[in-house]
């Protein structure tokens, strides 16, 4: 029996873009101090805007606050070691440069109005960050769907040889996942961008609803539905759900990259550049390194789900238990998840395929993952499904673990098959071509 083909795609699909790290939009930065800071400011002025609009503030107080408005990180956190207060402690610093007319700001709010919307604003920028990162990936993944469309390898289950599939199906479902992952964070997005400008516990008691609804709108943000004090955190817990769904999907990637990978199957393998070092001890070594990594993250994201969701039980109309969990879960979760859509596109792209060996693996035991085939092909010609499986089974068995065993010449040789079924009909079981006869409908649904 000749090796099964397996056949290449000359297609011309456009490669990828190519990912520089360092000059996208840094998402640490979206999270740093100095940032929180001055989208504090952006919020507290956006409101002194509103406010002037609606008549409640001279509008040349305004323009002098945004004209001196500022701040120092080291000032603040001097004032803050004093009033034990972080948004007490800016607004001194703030009130410091902007002089008399820094009475105006902050007029009828809380300190969470002011947090909770800056937040909503570091979360959309960061939502928009990893979208763009999450269309890079569903490029990469595409792009190598398209090329390998027709690259035929062994599917498995339970780690175990089962039918023919192609690598470029393999694919797919990994581009399918990321698609619902995009929209999933499309979602939350919208989710998320609401803003809170009510005044403490909630009431507008001495805010205008107004000025919630022109500052929000100024910010591009909605005003949510029933805040407390405090944006209920259902809405963060979702974020780094989705996160966490994200960071799941790139370990499954990952997971495959490293099984297929191992030295006796190795039909994929992570770029290994040159001067590259696998091993301290031993220089054969070439490790997929980058998909035990971004392994080992995902339990860092998946883990901060537990922490978002504990924090949306808080007393009465608010209490601070969950800001000190956000200010390490939120960034981290973000930043996490940026670098690792940003390690699996560069994967993913520069991921070695050998379909030599894929083909070498599919011929392992002469062919026992066509036992199906075989099975439902003497069923079609009359005999009990019962009696078909016991002699596939056995024909299959016997060639399992034996150097020279094959199942496609037992079965071939087998009377009590040979009596069902011609020598062509046989060798049309061990086509895997059969099995792949309606992939192309999954690649319709993709558009690929």
């Amino acid at each position: 029996m000749a090796n099964f083909a397996v056949q290449s795609d000359s297609c011309n699909f456009p490669a990828p873009t190519v990912i520089d790290r360092y000059t996208l939009p840094e998402m640490g930065e979206i999270w740093t101090d100095t940032a929180k800071l001055k989208t504090w400011l952006q919020v507290e002025i956006a409101v002194c805007e509103a406010q002037a609009e609606l008549g409640y503030i001279p509008a040349a107080a305004v323009e002098e606050i945004k004209a001196k408005a500022n701040f120092d990180p080291k000032r603040v956190l001097e004032i803050e070691a004093e009033v034990r207060h972080d948004l007490i402690a800016f607004l001194t610093n703030v009130n410091e440069y902007v002089g008399d007319a820094g009475r105006y700001i902050h007029l009828g709010l809380t300190s969470s109005d002011v947090v909770d919307t800056a937040l909503a604003l570091q979360l959309v920028n960061s939502a928009d960050i990893l979208l763009e990162r999450l269309e890079d990936l569903s490029q990469a993944i595409r792009y190598q769907a398209q090329k390998h469309r027709n690259t035929v390898m062994v599917g498995r289950s339970h780690g175990i040889h089962a039918e023919p599939i192609t690598f470029g199906f393999k694919l797919a479902g990994w581009l399918a996942e990321v698609c619902r992952n995009r929209e999933r964070l499309v979602r939350v997005r919208s989710s998320i961008a609401v803003g809170k400008i009510s005044g403490a516990v909630g009431t507008y008691a001495n805010i205008n609803p107004q000025i919630e609804a022109i500052s929000c709108q100024n910010l591009g943000l909605k005003p949510d539905t029933a805040s407390t004090q405090v944006i209920s955190r259902d809405r963060h817990a979702e974020y780094v759900q989705t996160l966490a769904l994200i960071a799941a999907s790139i370990e499954r990637f990952a997971v495959e990259i490293r099984n297929l990978q191992r030295t006796d199957v190795l039909e994929v393998e992570e770029y290994f550049s040159k001067g590259q070092k696998g091993s301290s001890a031993m220089p054969h070594k070439r490790n997929p390194i980058r998909s035990e990594r971004l392994t080992g993250l995902a339990r860092i994201v998946r883990g901060h789900t537990v922490a978002a969701l504990e924090n949306i039980a808080l007393w009465h109309e608010r209490d601070i238990s969950h800001s000190s969990v956000e200010r390490i879960i939120l960034p981290e979760s973000s930043t996490l998840t940026h670098f690792m859509l940003v390690e699996i596109t560069e994967l993913v792209k520069n991921l070695l395929v050998y379909p030599e060996n894929m083909k070498r693996n599919m011929n392992v035991y002469g062919g026992v993952i066509f036992s199906q085939r075989v099975l439902l092909a003497l069923v079609e010609k009359g005999m009990s499904r019962e009696e078909a499986y016991s002699i596939v089974q056995s024909c299959a068995h016997e060639a399992w673990n034996q150097s020279s065993g094959s199942f496609h010449d037992l079965i071939a040789k087998d009377v009590r098959v040979t009596a069902h079924l011609t020598a062509q009909e046989i060798e049309n079981c061990f086509d895997p071509q059969y099995q792949l006869r309606h992939l192309d409908q999954v690649y319709q649904r993709l558009g690929i």
